[in-house]
Protein backbone atom coordinates (compact mmCIF):
# COMPACT_ATOMS: atom_id res chain seq x y z
CA UNK A 1 0.00 0.00 0.00
CA UNK A 2 1.15 3.14 -0.99
CA UNK A 3 1.68 5.93 1.67
CA UNK A 4 -0.88 9.09 1.85
CA UNK A 5 0.80 12.19 0.51
CA UNK A 6 -0.84 14.63 3.32
CA UNK A 7 0.09 18.45 3.88
CA UNK A 8 0.84 19.04 7.67
CA UNK A 9 0.94 22.56 9.31
CA UNK A 10 2.19 23.35 12.24
CA UNK A 11 4.50 25.47 14.51
CA UNK A 12 8.59 24.88 14.37
CA UNK A 13 8.71 22.75 17.91
CA UNK A 14 11.54 20.96 19.78
CA UNK A 15 8.86 18.43 20.15
CA UNK A 16 8.10 17.85 16.63
CA UNK A 17 11.26 18.17 14.97
CA UNK A 18 12.23 14.68 14.65
CA UNK A 19 8.64 13.99 12.60
CA UNK A 20 9.79 16.66 10.62
CA UNK A 21 13.70 15.70 9.61
CA UNK A 22 12.37 11.81 9.49
CA UNK A 23 13.62 10.52 12.82
CA UNK A 24 10.07 9.19 13.45
CA UNK A 25 7.72 8.05 10.54
CA UNK A 26 3.89 8.62 11.05
CA UNK A 27 2.54 5.12 9.74
CA UNK A 28 1.27 5.51 6.45
CA UNK A 29 1.71 9.14 5.82
CA UNK A 30 4.18 10.71 3.30
CA UNK A 31 4.16 13.96 5.24
CA UNK A 32 4.47 17.41 3.26
CA UNK A 33 5.36 19.56 5.73
CA UNK A 34 4.36 23.79 6.45
CA UNK A 35 6.24 25.04 9.52
CA UNK A 36 4.19 28.21 10.10
CA UNK A 37 3.14 30.83 12.79
CA UNK A 38 0.01 30.70 14.05
CA UNK A 39 -1.42 33.50 12.88
CA UNK A 40 -1.45 31.88 9.54
CA UNK A 41 -2.11 28.58 9.89
CA UNK A 42 -5.16 28.68 11.78
CA UNK A 43 -6.16 31.71 9.59
CA UNK A 44 -5.99 29.44 6.37
CA UNK A 45 -7.34 26.31 8.22
CA UNK A 46 -10.50 27.80 9.44
CA UNK A 47 -11.21 30.58 6.62
CA UNK A 48 -9.87 27.62 3.36
CA UNK A 49 -9.91 24.19 5.40
CA UNK A 50 -6.04 24.47 3.55
CA UNK A 51 -4.60 21.63 4.92
CA UNK A 52 -5.12 17.76 5.73
CA UNK A 53 -3.89 17.97 9.03
CA UNK A 54 -3.67 21.40 11.11
CA UNK A 55 -2.00 22.30 14.22
CA UNK A 56 -5.25 24.55 15.52
CA UNK A 57 -6.30 27.15 17.76
CA UNK A 58 -8.61 25.28 21.13
CA UNK A 59 -10.35 28.42 21.15
CA UNK A 60 -11.22 28.67 17.43
CA UNK A 61 -11.65 24.84 17.22
CA UNK A 62 -14.43 24.53 20.07
CA UNK A 63 -16.48 27.45 18.35
CA UNK A 64 -16.75 25.15 15.20
CA UNK A 65 -17.47 21.77 17.20
CA UNK A 66 -19.91 24.23 19.41
CA UNK A 67 -22.00 25.22 16.15
CA UNK A 68 -21.67 21.60 14.90
CA UNK A 69 -19.77 22.62 11.57
CA UNK A 70 -15.95 21.60 12.51
CA UNK A 71 -14.33 21.16 9.21
CA UNK A 72 -11.48 18.95 11.43
CA UNK A 73 -11.47 16.24 14.11
CA UNK A 74 -9.17 17.09 16.82
CA UNK A 75 -6.61 14.14 18.93
CA UNK A 76 -5.64 15.17 22.23
CA UNK A 77 -1.96 16.62 21.08
CA UNK A 78 -1.58 19.89 22.37
CA UNK A 79 1.50 21.43 20.71
CA UNK A 80 1.07 25.02 22.27
CA UNK A 81 0.71 25.00 26.28
CA UNK A 82 1.82 28.16 28.43
CA UNK A 83 1.08 29.81 31.72
CA UNK A 84 -0.68 32.95 30.34
CA UNK A 85 0.39 34.95 33.58
CA UNK A 86 2.71 36.47 30.87
CA UNK A 87 -0.10 37.65 28.52
CA UNK A 88 -1.06 40.58 30.66
CA UNK A 89 0.91 44.16 29.81
CA UNK A 90 -0.30 47.42 31.23
CA UNK A 91 0.61 50.86 31.21
CA UNK A 92 2.33 50.85 34.49
CA UNK A 93 1.62 55.08 34.68
CA UNK A 94 -2.43 54.31 35.04
CA UNK A 95 -2.47 53.13 38.65
CA UNK A 96 -2.25 49.29 37.49
CA UNK A 97 -1.00 47.33 40.86
CA UNK A 98 -3.03 44.25 41.08
CA UNK A 99 -5.98 42.66 38.25
CA UNK A 100 -8.58 44.26 40.04
CA UNK A 101 -7.64 47.78 38.96
CA UNK A 102 -8.14 46.14 35.53
CA UNK A 103 -11.63 47.16 35.63
CA UNK A 104 -13.16 50.14 34.02
CA UNK A 105 -9.40 50.01 31.68
CA UNK A 106 -8.74 50.24 27.80
CA UNK A 107 -7.26 47.27 27.14
CA UNK A 108 -6.50 46.18 23.72
CA UNK A 109 -6.75 42.28 22.03
CA UNK A 110 -5.61 41.23 18.64
CA UNK A 111 -8.87 38.77 18.72
CA UNK A 112 -11.08 38.64 21.55
CA UNK A 113 -11.34 34.72 20.66
CA UNK A 114 -7.76 33.81 21.10
CA UNK A 115 -6.86 30.76 23.37
CA UNK A 116 -4.65 32.52 25.49
CA UNK A 117 -7.22 35.42 26.13
CA UNK A 118 -9.79 33.13 27.02
CA UNK A 119 -7.58 31.72 29.71
CA UNK A 120 -6.32 35.12 31.23
CA UNK A 121 -10.40 36.52 31.32
CA UNK A 122 -11.25 32.94 32.47
CA UNK A 123 -8.34 34.07 35.57
CA UNK A 124 -9.03 37.36 35.73
CA UNK A 125 -12.45 36.48 37.07
CA UNK A 126 -12.75 33.15 38.86
CA UNK A 127 -9.37 34.20 40.62
CA UNK A 128 -9.68 38.09 40.79
CA UNK A 129 -13.51 38.56 40.46
CA UNK A 130 -12.59 41.12 37.40
CA UNK A 131 -15.75 40.24 34.84
CA UNK A 132 -14.95 40.64 30.86
CA UNK A 133 -18.15 42.84 31.21
CA UNK A 134 -15.78 45.20 33.34
CA UNK A 135 -13.15 46.09 30.89
CA UNK A 136 -13.71 47.70 27.69
CA UNK A 137 -11.19 45.50 24.82
CA UNK A 138 -10.40 47.15 22.00
CA UNK A 139 -9.71 44.98 18.86
CA UNK A 140 -6.84 45.41 16.20
CA UNK A 141 -3.91 44.63 14.54
CA UNK A 142 -0.45 44.49 16.77
CA UNK A 143 1.76 45.72 14.11
CA UNK A 144 -0.18 46.15 10.98
CA UNK A 145 -3.55 48.11 11.43
CA UNK A 146 -6.51 45.90 11.36
CA UNK A 147 -7.70 42.58 11.94
CA UNK A 148 -10.21 40.11 11.57
CA UNK A 149 -11.81 37.44 13.77
CA UNK A 150 -11.01 34.22 12.03
CA UNK A 151 -14.30 33.20 12.75
CA UNK A 152 -16.77 35.30 13.56
CA UNK A 153 -18.34 35.80 17.33
CA UNK A 154 -21.22 36.69 18.97
CA UNK A 155 -20.55 37.85 22.43
CA UNK A 156 -22.67 38.73 25.48
CA UNK A 157 -24.36 42.03 25.67
CA UNK A 158 -22.71 43.13 28.49
CA UNK A 159 -19.16 42.88 26.81
CA UNK A 160 -17.67 46.03 24.83
CA UNK A 161 -15.27 45.09 21.85
CA UNK A 162 -14.23 48.23 19.88
CA UNK A 163 -12.29 48.35 16.64
CA UNK A 164 -9.19 50.44 17.15
CA UNK A 165 -9.05 53.89 15.47
CA UNK A 166 -8.71 53.07 11.11
CA UNK A 167 -4.87 52.86 10.36
CA UNK A 168 -4.21 52.34 14.23
CA UNK A 169 -1.83 49.61 15.54
CA UNK A 170 -2.30 48.50 18.97
CA UNK A 171 1.57 48.45 20.17
CA UNK A 172 1.18 52.17 18.80
CA UNK A 173 -1.71 52.93 20.76
CA UNK A 174 0.09 51.32 24.05
CA UNK A 175 3.29 53.60 23.53
CA UNK A 176 1.45 56.56 23.37
CA UNK A 177 -1.27 55.78 25.99
CA UNK A 178 -4.62 55.16 24.07
CA UNK A 179 -4.89 51.96 25.74
CA UNK A 180 -4.40 50.54 29.56
CA UNK A 181 -2.78 47.56 28.59
CA UNK A 182 -2.77 44.92 26.34
CA UNK A 183 -3.60 41.14 26.24
CA UNK A 184 -2.34 38.11 24.21
CA UNK A 185 -0.48 35.98 23.38
CA UNK A 186 2.72 37.64 22.03
CA UNK A 187 4.31 40.17 23.33
CA UNK A 188 3.51 43.73 22.36
CA UNK A 189 6.92 45.39 20.33
CA UNK A 190 7.35 47.92 22.78
CA UNK A 191 7.52 45.62 26.04
CA UNK A 192 10.40 44.12 24.39
CA UNK A 193 12.45 47.37 23.48
CA UNK A 194 11.85 48.64 27.13
CA UNK A 195 9.60 51.30 26.61
CA UNK A 196 9.20 52.76 30.15
CA UNK A 197 5.66 52.69 30.97
CA UNK A 198 5.00 49.37 29.75
CA UNK A 199 5.40 46.12 31.80
CA UNK A 200 3.67 43.04 32.95
CA UNK A 201 0.87 42.91 35.30
CA UNK A 202 2.14 40.17 37.27
CA UNK A 203 5.73 41.23 37.48
CA UNK A 204 7.17 37.87 38.86
CA UNK A 205 4.85 35.69 36.17
CA UNK A 206 6.65 32.75 37.30
CA UNK A 207 5.95 32.50 40.91
CA UNK A 208 2.46 33.71 39.70
CA UNK A 209 2.17 30.69 37.66
CA UNK A 210 3.72 28.23 39.81
CA UNK A 211 1.15 29.81 42.87
CA UNK A 212 -1.31 28.85 40.14
CA UNK A 213 -0.51 25.53 39.60
CA UNK A 214 -0.34 24.48 42.57
CA UNK A 215 -4.01 25.84 43.17
CA UNK A 216 -5.51 24.34 40.47
CA UNK A 217 -2.87 21.99 38.94
CA UNK A 218 -3.37 23.14 35.55
CA UNK A 219 -0.89 24.04 32.54
CA UNK A 220 -3.05 26.25 30.13
CA UNK A 221 -3.80 24.38 26.88
CA UNK A 222 -3.64 26.30 23.79
CA UNK A 223 -3.59 24.46 20.40
CA UNK A 224 -4.49 21.11 19.32
CA UNK A 225 -4.07 19.03 16.10
CA UNK A 226 -6.70 18.46 13.85
CA UNK A 227 -7.33 16.30 10.74
CA UNK A 228 -9.81 16.84 7.77
CA UNK A 229 -12.91 14.94 8.80
CA UNK A 230 -13.34 13.23 5.10
CA UNK A 231 -9.75 12.08 5.43
CA UNK A 232 -10.74 10.33 8.86
CA UNK A 233 -13.78 9.12 7.57
CA UNK A 234 -12.15 7.59 4.60
CA UNK A 235 -9.13 6.70 6.87
CA UNK A 236 -10.14 5.76 10.51
CA UNK A 237 -6.52 4.29 11.15
CA UNK A 238 -5.31 7.99 10.73
CA UNK A 239 -5.53 9.65 14.37
CA UNK A 240 -4.01 6.74 15.84
CA UNK A 241 -1.16 6.90 13.27
CA UNK A 242 -1.03 10.38 14.11
CA UNK A 243 -1.17 10.31 17.75
CA UNK A 244 1.51 7.65 17.88
CA UNK A 245 4.07 9.72 16.18
CA UNK A 246 3.53 13.10 17.69
CA UNK A 247 3.96 11.03 21.51
CA UNK A 248 7.42 9.75 19.88
CA UNK A 249 8.56 13.13 18.80
CA UNK A 250 7.80 14.69 21.80
CA UNK A 251 9.44 12.01 23.99
CA UNK A 252 12.75 12.36 21.74
CA UNK A 253 12.40 15.92 22.75
CA UNK A 254 12.17 15.62 26.24
CA UNK A 255 15.42 12.99 26.58
CA UNK A 256 16.77 15.61 24.83
CA UNK A 257 16.36 18.20 27.40
CA UNK A 258 17.14 15.92 30.21
CA UNK A 259 20.77 15.29 28.32
CA UNK A 260 23.23 17.59 30.85
CA UNK A 261 26.91 16.84 28.86
CA UNK A 262 25.61 20.26 26.48
CA UNK A 263 22.45 21.72 26.57
CA UNK A 264 20.30 21.40 23.88
CA UNK A 265 18.68 24.88 23.73
CA UNK A 266 20.18 28.58 23.37
CA UNK A 267 19.43 29.46 26.75
CA UNK A 268 21.10 29.64 30.38
CA UNK A 269 19.71 27.79 33.57
CA UNK A 270 18.00 25.11 31.72
CA UNK A 271 19.18 22.48 33.74
CA UNK A 272 17.30 24.42 36.65
CA UNK A 273 13.99 25.45 35.28
CA UNK A 274 13.68 21.87 34.25
CA UNK A 275 14.43 20.70 37.48
CA UNK A 276 11.89 23.26 38.75
CA UNK A 277 9.00 23.00 36.44
CA UNK A 278 9.23 18.95 37.05
CA UNK A 279 9.59 19.30 40.94
CA UNK A 280 5.92 21.19 40.56
CA UNK A 281 4.77 19.16 38.08
CA UNK A 282 6.20 15.85 37.94
CA UNK A 283 7.93 13.50 35.03
CA UNK A 284 6.46 15.16 32.23
CA UNK A 285 5.14 18.09 32.71
CA UNK A 286 3.14 18.21 29.19
CA UNK A 287 1.39 15.51 29.15
CA UNK A 288 -0.44 14.57 25.68
CA UNK A 289 -4.17 12.38 25.88
CA UNK A 290 -7.61 13.08 27.39
CA UNK A 291 -7.19 11.74 30.70
CA UNK A 292 -4.34 13.12 32.38
CA UNK A 293 -5.95 16.42 30.72
CA UNK A 294 -9.69 16.40 31.48
CA UNK A 295 -9.63 18.97 34.18
CA UNK A 296 -7.79 21.18 31.95
CA UNK A 297 -9.71 20.86 29.11
CA UNK A 298 -13.10 20.70 31.45
CA UNK A 299 -12.15 24.36 32.74
CA UNK A 300 -11.07 26.05 29.33
CA UNK A 301 -14.60 24.38 27.98
CA UNK A 302 -16.48 26.31 31.15
CA UNK A 303 -14.56 29.39 31.04
CA UNK A 304 -15.62 29.21 26.68
CA UNK A 305 -18.72 28.84 26.89
CA UNK A 306 -19.23 32.08 30.33
CA UNK A 307 -17.28 34.00 28.05
CA UNK A 308 -19.98 33.52 25.14
CA UNK A 309 -17.76 31.67 22.73
CA UNK A 310 -19.04 28.63 22.48
CA UNK A 311 -23.14 29.09 21.89
CA UNK A 312 -23.64 25.93 24.29
CA UNK A 313 -20.90 24.06 26.61
CA UNK A 314 -18.87 21.48 24.77
CA UNK A 315 -18.42 18.46 25.90
CA UNK A 316 -14.99 16.79 25.62
CA UNK A 317 -15.70 13.24 23.86
CA UNK A 318 -16.90 16.19 21.23
CA UNK A 319 -13.42 17.52 20.63
CA UNK A 320 -11.80 14.46 19.82
CA UNK A 321 -12.27 11.21 17.72
CA UNK A 322 -13.37 8.54 19.61
CA UNK A 323 -10.14 6.32 18.64
CA UNK A 324 -7.69 9.13 20.54
CA UNK A 325 -9.74 8.38 23.47
CA UNK A 326 -8.16 5.53 25.08
CA UNK A 327 -4.65 3.86 23.94
CA UNK A 328 -3.61 0.00 23.73
CA UNK A 329 -1.18 -1.45 26.67
CA UNK A 330 1.01 -4.37 26.48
Amino acid sequence: MSKLNLSLAMGNYDRTSAIVDGRVQIDGVNPIHMLQSPEEMFFRAFRHQAYDISELSFSSYSISVARGDPHYIAIPIFLSRAFRHTSVYIRTDRGIDGPEDLKGKRIGIAEYQLSANVWVRGILEEHYSVKPSQITWVRGGMDTPGRPEKIKVDLPADVIVESAPEGATLNQMLMDGEIDGFVGPRWPRCFAEGHPHVGRLFRDSISAAEDYYRDTRIFPIMHVVGIRRSLVDEHPWLPGALMKAFSQAKKIAQDALQDTSATKVTMPFVEDTLNRAQALMGSDPWPYGVAPNAHVLDKFLDYHAEQGLSPRRVKIEELFHPSTLETYSL
